[in-house]
């Protein structure tokens, strides 16, 4: 019997993919969390031999929440099909990337497959995963970044993110250089848009 955790924020979504799971020969959910931050404890509660990952929830995003688990295989299970998350998720050691619009049976193939040692990556983003090439951005930049597409000003930036305003300037400056974009707005869509923040 493969034992599997899900952790996904909606809850509907959350109960259908269990159920729709539970009906799988050889596969058993054995448990649920809808915060990132409830990943690991619910791995050490319920010792799943597979983790289906949601990327955005609250209190910690999936990739994050991915990287910190040792000694158990991560599938992320998202909607978003974007050419960075996949390249983070690879570089957190995931075995498998599948997008939520992919049938049941094929998510049930992929658990099985990461299972019994392989790896599962949608072919299309993988693609283009390679042709985005690597992210640019350093972690501080994406920081900023994440904090200018909040809004506010560079005080309020530099305040949230205990820097000085003259840092953020020079990441933001930075970021918005190396996307070519002319704003720091048209910047943090663009890092966004590919999946780099």
């Amino acid at each position: 019997m493969i034992r599997v955790l899900l952790a996904d924020d909606q809850h509907l979504v959350r109960e259908a993919l269990a159920a729709l799971l539970g009906l799988e020969e050889g596969i058993e959910v054995v448990g649920q969390v809808s915060r990132g931050d409830e990943v690991a404890g619910a791995v050490q509660r319920c010792r799943p031999d597979v983790v289906l990952l949601d990327i955005e929830m609250p209190g910690l995003d999936g990739l994050t929440a991915a990287g910190l688990l040792d000694g158990v295989k991560v599938i992320i299970l998202t909607t978003f099909g974007r050419p960075g998350y996949l390249r983070r998720a690879k570089d957190a050691g995931v075995a498998g990337y599948v997008l939520k619009d992919a049938r049941a049976g094929e998510l049930a193939d992929a658990v099985r497959l990461v299972h019994a040692g392989g790896q599962v990556f949608d072919r299309g983003l993988s693609a283009a995963s390679l042709s985005v090439g690597a992210n640019p951005l350093t972690s501080r930049e994406r920081d900023v970044l994440r904090a200018a597409a909040e809004g506010g000003t560079i005080a309020d930036i530099a305040g949230r993110l205990y820097l000085s305003d003259g840092t953020v300037r020079n990441y933001l400056s930075s970021a918005i250089g190396k996307l070519g974009a002319r704003n720091r707005a048209e910047a943090a869509r663009a890092a966004e848009a590919r999946g780099w923040l």
